[in-house]
């Protein structure tokens, strides 16, 4: 192993190389474009057959792929925003082609107006394609998981989206731990396809479906993607044995005994552990649970996390548009089962859409109006920008 100060894009280039990515196809979209300028030239020493396909658009880039998965190669690629919505029809092809090719995508605001920094409304649009999505907090967890969503993608035939923040993470540099090869290539071996085009083999894909084979097809999609999770689980423990990193769906820190839990995805729970620090250190009683694993949704993981708790706060860097907060409404669907007793009251907060600051003076402020509230919105409330130099909260959460 060697540690190298790299960006989060520099260590997703570096994961799909110890993969031995046989297949790279792109096209440059801003924040992203360094990824595979790193790959680029990383494959230059590549000791395996390749090819790098630079095409004209990030539809053509997905089909490109869609074409090599089938052949039996090990598919990637890396997109942003605009480029991936230009994707969509055929993210649906890739995922009900039960093709396992894993692709980064760097989370950019949508336009219109312009915006090049980083929400979540590019990936979480494609939320019902059938794609896995794995939401990542530090750069060395960006090359990990790019390794490990090989093996899950083989594992279930499904393919796996890798998701970053724009700038705050792909353009932020910090040290990694790069493993060798020969380690990767021993937790990772060969890619060996359940089915591939090949002369000489007479196989038909993507034919014309009556309804109720059609039907069959979409059960099996889902049951696959639903056993995302316990693979995952099962992945992630041999990394652990093998590199001694761990990583779960959800992630919880200081939540015991806690009177509100902040939900929070990517590099916002980063700076959330810093605003619970400080008010543990305060006399608050406040915690965290981190959600890494958005599809599948991790319901059960999060039941067990939260039941007990009395207030839950969701931080959104993103909307549904007529409906609020994303991760506030799966949770709110996750958590419903729970007895009333168990289950918590949830607040649900917007935020840090197209690149806003989310400081641990945000945070603060998220945790102190929940603790002054007694009944929970039914809606998502918008946040206005919070100064970080604005008085803190001093009195303990009730």
């Amino acid at each position: 192993m060697a540690f190298k100060v790299i960006t989060a894009n520099q260590a997703a280039a570096w994961g799909a190389y110890l993969a031995k990515s046989q297949v790279v196809a792109a096209y440059p979209i801003t924040p992203q474009t360094s990824i595979i300028e790193t790959l680029a030239g990383l494959m230059q020493q590549a000791d395996w057959k390749y090819k790098f396909m630079t095409v004209e658009s990030e539809h053509s880039v997905m089909a490109a792929i869609i074409a090599a998965s089938l052949t039996g190669a090990r598919a990637f690629t890396a997109t942003s925003s605009q480029g991936l919505l230009l994707m969509h029809e055929l993210l649906h092809w890739a995922a009900a082609g039960r093709l396992p090719i894993v692709m980064v995508n760097v989370n950019r605001a949508i336009a219109p107006g312009w915006n090049i920094w980083t929400d979540q409304q590019d990936s979480l649009s494609q939320r019902d394609t059938g794609w896995v999505q794995i939401y990542c907090a530090d750069a060395q967890e960006v090359l990990d998981c790019v390794i490990m969503g090989y093996r899950l993608a083989e594992t279930i035939q499904v393919p796996v989206m890798i998701v970053l923040d724009a700038f705050y993470l792909s353009h932020t540099a910090e040290t990694v731990d790069i493993p060798t090869m020969k380690a990767v290539s021993a937790f990772l071996p060969e890619r060996w396809p359940a089915f591939k085009i090949q002369p000489g083999d007479r196989r038909s894909f993507g034919e014309f479906l009556r309804g109720i084979q059609y039907q069959r097809m979409r059960q099996k999609l889902s049951e696959a993607v639903d056993s995302a999770e316990i693979h995952l689980d099962r992945i992630n423990e041999e990394w652990r044995g093998c590199f001694g990193r761990s990583y779960r769906a959800i992630e919880t820190y200081r939540t015991e005994g806690a009177d509100i839990v902040l939900v929070a995805s990517a590099t916002p729970s980063k700076t959330a552990r810093v605003a619970v620090d400080s008010l543990r250190a305060e006399g608050w009683r406040v915690g965290l649970a981190r959600v890494r694993l958005f599809r599948p949704f991790p319901a059960e993981a999060l039941r067990q996390a939260l039941q007990g708790v009395p207030k839950v706060a969701v931080l959104d860097r993103n909307c549904s548009w007529g409906s609020g907060g994303i991760f506030f409404q799966e949770l709110r669907s996750a958590l419903y089962p729970l007895e009333n007793l168990l289950k918590p009251k949830i607040y649900s907060y917007v935020y840090g859409l197209g690149g806003a600051d989310i400081t641990p003076r945000v945070i603060e402020e998220i945790f102190r109006r929940t603790s002054e509230e007694n009944d929970a919105p039914a809606q998502s409330r918008w946040l206005e920008e919070i100064s970080p130099v604005s008085p803190r909260p001093k009195e303990p959460a009730r």
